[in-house]
């Protein structure tokens, strides 16, 4: 991830485009830059609020042919794992707080795991 390295900040002249990816119809491209995601929020903290929203917006993703619920649901387990990395950062942490306690009902076993496995890190009580 070159963000660490990144003094000249280059990067933040292509936060749009790159995070526009996120609306990409296909699974892997999404996923890549949800990956990648947390590490660019540690390299360049003043970025998180920014980061997470884009993150956010994930759970809403209209579906499309090359891009399913299930697949939406893996990008998801994705997302939670990305801000697991700069949750620490995270201003507005309820929001995502949310997000994650709605993805414990997720159809997708491995994201449902994930889920919890965040909320009881970070304290959360189950409601």
């Amino acid at each position: 991830n070159l963000t660490d390295v990144d003094e000249e900040k280059k990067f933040d002249k292509i936060f749009d485009k790159y995070f526009g990816f996120i609306d990409d119809e296909y699974m892997v491209t999404v996923v890549n830059v949800i990956g990648n995601a947390g590490k660019i929020a540690k390299a360049k903290p003043y970025l998180t609020q920014r980061i997470t929203k884009e993150l956010l917006r994930v759970e809403n993703l209209p579906l499309k042919s090359h891009l399913t619920l299930e697949c939406r649901n893996i990008i998801l387990s994705q997302v939670i794992s990305s801000f697991e990395m700069y949750f620490d950062q995270i201003e507005d942490k309820d929001e995502v707080l949310s997000l994650v306690r709605r993805q414990r009902f997720n159809t997708r076993n491995s994201t449902r795991a994930e889920a919890e496995m965040f909320l009881k890190k970070f304290g959360d009580v189950f409601e």
